[in-house]
């Protein structure tokens, strides 16, 4: 298999319809009623047919809610320039035409701790609550490569995730679960292509077809150098596992999005909005240029590109940032890369409410921030949304807690009307004037990153690294003088007991040397050590020339080949990442 060979879906892929280019009126004033009638007439009839809308939209005196609204004229003629209509281009309004009208947001809660049998449980759990769709957190050692019996993995293993060895571990944490009809996303980077890989093995083994498989992995490694550190290899070895990744999914897994461009850690680590978005957009240009560069078409792969955002307490600041994001990335897309698809040009996104705005003082207070969150994302029109359990600040999620913040969702799905109409705060002085500040001030960052040769020069550099760290201690500074109140923390402060006791999931110690003798049974017992040599060895003399690395690493997988061992076979071809400043 080439890296790039041709897609058997590619003739369906260039049906998506071509980023609609309306004929401007040139008389002053634009007749946006005809325009919006023939947005209903094309854009959301095709939508209906796919989707229908959810019944009973009324107003509580009975009234219908109305899919939509728009100004009634547009004298300075640039309403379709700047906002457009939900589902076109710019997609300021939106990336779908009905929106939350026909189907929500997927609703996941992200969950990951000890070994697979106790996180499918919570799973199955999750999903009997309501949740749907799967959100996978690993632990540190799966993360950095490394597994539960290496010494780097010493008192780590479970703790902040899931630990995941080998596709043993992986076919337990997917056991009974409904993988070929609801979608999962993978919070993994480094180790992106093996997990991946394992979920892919498992779905075989249960009788799915790989074209029926829906998720995402994160595999987005710039921030990691920016933002939260578990990376392995250098950057040009990291981008070449990333568009192969794009290749391999595109001809063998066309429903999965292989990228979740991440400005979640970037804002966690400090950032303002601002910088989220120009240096997520940052990263997300330089991965289009790399794939390029690869020999694929930008609307080959476009289309599965997807991001992930946070969702802080400033809530008009935060559903402006969505707004812009979209508007931004749909110019950059189009004039930047000449892209043909309107589909190309889609900013497709998940949320989570932001971990660190969380407080371990009067831990309740964070049900209503994260409440708070949660409703910028739908407002902002987000495509997924975890939201953050009320003890994160503390310890992982209990049940309890987990399912408060599962009820967040729903009760904003199906309670608060925010989900009725589309793009609903569309037309607010303060959210139009701040969308529009939000693009500039990410343009701005945008073209500096330029001037610097791209993305990876900006990191190499330490830039983007250190207008986070600025941004950070200037936040800090503002809390530790008050003129930043949090609730509880440094003002309306209360004397209380922290939570202890069966209020906190704590994770087993004896679970690790549990993992490490799974491990070691597995390794001598349960698999052909010749088979996964000659897959280990194939995957390194692949990995010295240009070859597409997904299928051999598949087969290595197959072997019961171990995270860390296929790891270590790409550290020593690829050699490991050391920051020069």
């Amino acid at each position: 298999m080439t890296r790039w060979a041709c897609c058997p879906e590619e003739e369906r892929r260039n049906a998506h319809p071509p980023i609609i280019e309306r004929n401007p009126m040139s008389e002053g004033k634009k007749n946006l009623e005809e325009q919006k009638q023939a947005w209903e007439s094309n854009a959301v009839e095709a939508s209906l047919k796919r989707i229908p809308e959810r019944v009973s939209l009324q107003h509580s005196w009975g009234a219908p809610v109305e899919r939509l609204h728009t100004p009634t004229e547009d004298p300075q003629g640039t309403y379709e320039e700047q906002l457009g209509f939900p589902g076109e281009y710019p997609f300021t309004r939106g990336v779908q035409p009905t929106m939350y009208r026909s189907r929500f947001w997927t609703m996941r809660q992200y969950a990951g701790f000890g070994n697979a049998k106790e996180t499918n449980e919570r799973f199955h759990y999750l999903l009997k609550s309501g949740q749907t769709g799967l959100s996978v957190a690993f632990d540190l050692p799966t993360q950095m490569g490394y597994d539960s019996d290496h010494p780097m993995a010493r008192g780590e293993v479970g703790r902040t995730g899931v630990a995941i060895d080998s596709l043993k571990d992986m076919e337990t944490l997917l056991d009974g679960l409904p993988i070929g009809k609801i979608s999962t996303s993978m919070t993994i980077n480094s180790t992106a292509s093996v997990l991946l890989c394992m979920y892919i093995a498992v779905a075989e083994k249960q009788g799915i077809p790989w074209d029926q498989l829906r998720g995402t992995i994160q595999n987005d490694i710039l921030k990691e150098y920016v933002a939260r550190g578990t990376y392995i290899y250098p950057p040009a070895p990291s981008m070449r596992l990333i568009t192969d990744i794009f290749a391999f999914c595109r001809e063998q897994v066309p429903r999965w999005n292989p990228i979740s461009i991440s400005g979640y850690h970037i804002r966690e680590a400090g950032a303002t909005a601002v910088q989220e978005v120009a240096f997520t957009l940052a990263h997300a240009i330089a991965y289009v240029e790399a794939a390029l560069e690869a020999g694929l078409e930008v609307d080959q792969f476009a289309p599965r590109l997807s991001f992930f955002f946070a969702a802080q307490n400033d809530l008009l600041e935060e559903v402006s940032k969505f707004r812009a994001a979209r508007r931004l990335w749909a110019r950059l897309m189009k004039n930047r890369f000449g892209a043909k698809l309107a589909k190309s040009c889609k900013l497709r996104f998940h949320t989570q409410t932001a971990g660190v705005t969380l407080t371990a003082q009067q831990p309740e207070n964070n049900i209503v921030r994260v409440a708070i969150q949660a409703l910028s994302a739908v407002l902002g029109g987000t495509q997924s949304l975890h939201t953050n359990s009320l003890d994160e600040a503390i310890a992982l999620p209990t049940e309890r807690s987990a399912r408060i913040a599962l009820r967040t969702q729903q009760i904003i799905a199906h309670e608060s009307g925010a989900a009725q109409t589309v793009d609903p705060l569309a037309g607010s002085y303060y959210v139009e004037s701040l969308t529009d500040q939000i693009e500039e001030l990410a343009n701005e960052y945008l073209d500096k990153i330029d001037q610097m040769g791209g993305a990876i020069k900006a990191i190499e550099a330490g830039f983007i690294q250190d207008e986070i760290a600025q941004s950070a201690y200037t936040l800090q500074k503002q809390i530790e003088n008050t003129s930043r109140v949090v609730v509880g923390v440094n003002d309306f402060i209360t004397e209380e007991p922290p939570l202890s006791g069966e209020q906190i999931l704590r994770v087993d110690p004896a679970g690790e040397q549990a993992q490490v003798e799974a491990l070691a049974t597995l390794r001598n017992q349960e698999r052909n050590q010749d088979a996964v040599e000659k897959a280990l060895q194939d995957l390194s003399e692949a990995a010295k020339g240009e070859q597409n690395l997904l299928p051999f690493i598949l087969s290595a997988v197959k072997t019961y080949a171990t995270v860390g061992e296929i790891s270590d076979i790409l550290r020593k071809e690829f050699g490991i990442h050391r920051p020069s400043f």
